[in-house]
């Protein structure tokens, strides 16, 4: 191999000079370095402006124009070391409202960071350089900061929006993913919430003559931040501010109601919600009729209603007991209410607690379910309405007695979606279901004395349902 060693090379004539012909390649031998030649820090500038999404390309500069609104611009996948990318606000825009440009990752870090960054100053300009995978890109142009969103993004369960809040409602189980936190100072990070537990199903009836309890509301627990307006029926029940969340999923479980049942054990308790580290308890059910005529403890009784979110109403045969515990397991502020007695000497079953009202009984009625939690409807349509606020959690109604009172109606439906107890005139009609997604617990069955119709279930208590909301703009 010749070698030609020289300083410098001119040309014969005119100002070019050329290396090679067509299909060489001209190498710097080993850690040679080079000036002069190719990319330097620099980028070849497209001069069409963008105007909407784009996929950047490694060693291109990009003039954004967001006057028609925020635009994401996604940086290369799969990038290497030394990629390089270019973006200048256009028209000055990136700091108006709702027109940043949104710099995706495309699952490279930014500046050690897994999150998108915004780019929200005026005339803003920067040039991303590719490093590692420690650090990945990072800006090197000291005329400007790329910062990551000052608000939550995050995805899961059906989404809507009121003003500048978002709002995820869960009516199943499933994952709600936050992928990028607030980089604001102070960050706004706080996710309000809404956890409402299965209801818990009304008692069953086994021809005893006598009314079963109604089911408790599933547990109601709420955060105060930006749902419970002072005065509103949701506020004494509410904790004084949301959850602190970070860059993870978290999973969302929606408890199902309690099923009734005719026979042993007479119906069962709903099934816990949980969400973002909290739990709401399943409703109790409410006493079952049937079992040993003796009244040992209610808490080994089945017509006793049992423990929950809210406690299950007791059955007639339990007079003189007081129904099911509520706030159980206990949580501050407490997630529910007790259930109610049955009434002595009347056969009637004590009506389920709710959130707020704890269920009744005692009287010459059958026992009405108590009710349940409020918010403001302004946070959509889930619960049951009345007037200005959506409901959950209410208890379930006790169940009647044959000409006790004349009619043998059944207890009334607790408000947040609690089902009305069964009549127990010659011909008993069924209790009502506690409502889908409200926690409502299900109606006391009542009794089927003298018509001989048989075992009669207690109603379905309500599944539950989980809403999580926060600021987004």
């Amino acid at each position: 191999m010749s070698k030609i060693k020289v300083n410098t090379i001119a040309p014969r004539s005119g100002t070019t000079v050329t290396l090679g012909e067509a299909g060489d390649t001209i190498a710097l031998g080993a850690c040679a370095s080079q000036t002069g030649f190719g990319r330097t820090g620099t980028v070849d500038w497209c001069t069409t402006v963008k105007t909407s999404p784009l996929t950047a390309v490694s060693g291109k500069g990009y003039f954004v124009n967001t006057t028609g609104g925020a635009i994401t611009v996604t940086l290369p996948a799969s990038p290497s070391a030394g990629d390089i990318v270019s973006l200048k606000d256009y028209k000055d825009t990136w700091a108006t409202a709702c027109k940043a440009v949104t710099l995706g990752r495309n699952s490279s870090k930014i500046s050690g960071l897994c999150i998108d960054a915004t780019l929200k100053t005026a005339g803003q300009s920067i040039t991303m350089i590719y490093v590692d995978g420690t650090q990945g890109w990072e800006n090197i142009q000291t005329d400007t900061t790329v910062v990551g969103s000052d608000f939550i993004t995050a995805t899961g369960g059906t989404i809507t929006t009121s003003g500048d809040y978002k709002i995820h409602t869960f009516t199943a189980d499933a994952c709600f993913a936050v992928s990028e936190v607030s980089a604001a100072t102070p960050a706004n990070n706080k996710v309000d919430y809404l956890v409402v537990a299965g209801g818990g199903s009304g008692g069953g009836e086994d021809r005893q003559s006598v009314g079963a309890g109604g089911g408790g509301g599933g547990g109601f627990r709420v955060s105060d931040e930006t749902y419970c307006a002072s005065g509103s029926p949701g506020e004494p029940l509410a904790n004084a501010t949301g959850i602190t969340v970070s860059a993870t999923s978290y999973p969302i479980v929606v408890g199902g109601g309690g099923t009734g049942a005719a026979t042993s054990p007479g119906g069962a308790p709903g099934s816990n919600s949980s969400a973002l580290g909290l739990t709401s308890a399943g409703g109790g059910m409410g006493g079952f009729t049937g079992g040993p005529a003796t009244s040992p403890s209610p808490t080994s009784n089945p017509r006793a209603g049992t423990p929950g979110g809210s406690g299950g109403g007791a059955s007639h045969n339990m007079a003189g007991q007081p129904g099911g515990n509520g706030n159980d397991p206990s949580v501050s502020p407490a997630q529910g209410t007790n259930g109610g007695p049955a009434t002595p000497s009347t056969y009637l079953g004590g009506g389920g607690g709710g959130a707020k009202v704890a269920g009744t009984g005692g009287g010459g009625n059958p026992g009405p379910g108590g009710a349940g939690g409020g918010l403001p409807n302004a946070l959509g349509t889930s619960g049951q309405n009345c007037g200005s606020y959506y409901y959950f959690s209410g208890g379930g109604g006790g169940g009647g007695s044959t000409s006790r009172p004349t009619t043998g109606a059944g207890g009334g439906a607790g408000l947040g979606g609690g089902g009305a107890g069964g009549t127990g005139n010659q011909n008993p009609t069924d209790a009502g279901a506690g409502t889908t997604n409200t926690g409502g617990g299900g109606g006391g069955a009542g009794n089927s004395y003298p018509s001989g119709t048989g075992d009669i279930a207690g109603a379905n208590g309500g599944s539950g349902i989980v809403i999580l909301r926060y600021k987004y703009q």
